[in-house]
């Protein structure tokens, strides 16, 4: 599996660390940009070029940073056969269960939820909402959490 990361310049500094834990992990990744910290530059520059490859690449995954998040995910849901979630860092849940409906108090179960209910492939983050230490834990769940495979899933997946 190949991992697509990129991020514009509220993004680029944990990009960078990203890219670290990354290799520390024996993942194979590609660095879609930005490449340097440029203050004006703008996300759809590197989000395309990343979510473009994630379409095209069949199990590959693309984690993608920005200052919020929303607009690096809106610019890559844009893709056929993309489905880019966001994540803004650990929430608690209202109702404190997992997806079985067992009691949790795993804040990180949206990640989950994202892979196992949606089969994201990308990942957007809020690099102003999260910590190092929580894009870490975000990502590991992320790339470890497999689709369910349920047939709801699949059939409401296959709506869009």
């Amino acid at each position: 599996m190949t991992i697509y990361v990129a991020a514009d310049h509220a993004g680029y500094k944990l990009k960078e660390e990203l890219k670290k834990y990354l290799e520390k992990e024996q993942y194979k990744f590609i660095d879609c940009g930005a490449f340097l910290y440029e203050p004006v530059d703008d996300y759809p520059d590197f989000v395309s070029k990343q979510a473009k490859l994630v379409s095209q690449d069949t199990g590959s995954k693309g984690i993608v940073i920005g200052g919020s998040g929303q607009g690096e995910a809106m610019a890559a849901n844009r893709y056929k056969g993309v489905r880019c979630a966001v994540f803004y860092g650990p929430m608690q849940p209202k109702i404190p269960v997992d997806i079985e409906g067992h009691t949790s108090d795993n804040i990180f179960e949206i990640v989950k939820l994202e892979r196992q209910h949606n089969d994201a492939n990308m990942l957007s983050i809020g690099a102003r909402f999260v910590s190092k230490d929580d894009l870490f834990k975000a990502v590991g769940i992320f790339l470890e959490t497999p689709f369910s495979g349920a047939e709801r899933h699949i059939r409401r997946i296959g709506k869009f």
